[in-house]
């Protein structure tokens, strides 16, 4: 009985020092989108500013989709949301089968949100409009990860550091 007792005690402690990958740990795979099969990891040029708070990735996500609904004559392409109990993580999501279902299609959308960030009055305070890119606007808001999916087969996780 001490055997088996001790056996037990030794699982236990290796299933709780066993380390989590990073799909176990998100529960939002297999409801916003599939699992992620590929990751990178983007350095950031930028850091964190001392005032960025969830409200303020929440606002973020909620003005860069106003501006696409009301800018845009045509139907959104796809679709951005914070997620995360600090609205950590930001998810992309292709909307339609023939958009973004590529990491080269969607490494071309956040070009694209590049583009528009560039515009944005944080990155024209900071003088930086030609040097930071859309990742670098995100480490600055305190995101610390991006999921980039089609909505149907395709995920990638970009992790911003």
């Amino acid at each position: 009985m001490r055997t088996g007792l001790i056996l037990s005690f030794v699982l236990m402690l290796m299933v709780w020092a066993w380390p989590q990958s990073t799909d176990a740990a998100d529960r939002h795979a297999d409801y916003y989108y599939p699992k992620p099969v590929t990751s990178e990891t983007y350095k950031a040029r930028a850091s964190t500013l001392a005032e960025a708070s969830r409200r303020q990735r929440i606002g973020f996500v909620t003005h860069v989709t106003n501006s696409m609904i009301q800018n845009n004559p045509y139907p959104a392409g796809y679709a951005v949301f914070a997620k995360g109990a600090n609205a950590e993580k930001m998810i992309i999501v292709g909307l339609s089968d023939s958009r973004y279902n590529t990491l080269y299609r969607m490494r071309g959308l956040l070009a694209n949100l590049t583009a528009v960030a560039r515009v944005s009055p944080m990155f024209k305070d900071a003088h930086m409009e030609d040097f930071y890119t859309f990742l670098d606007l995100l480490k600055m808001m305190g995101f610390k990860k991006v999921t980039v999916t089609d909505g149907k087969s395709f995920s990638h996780r970009i992790n911003v550091e």
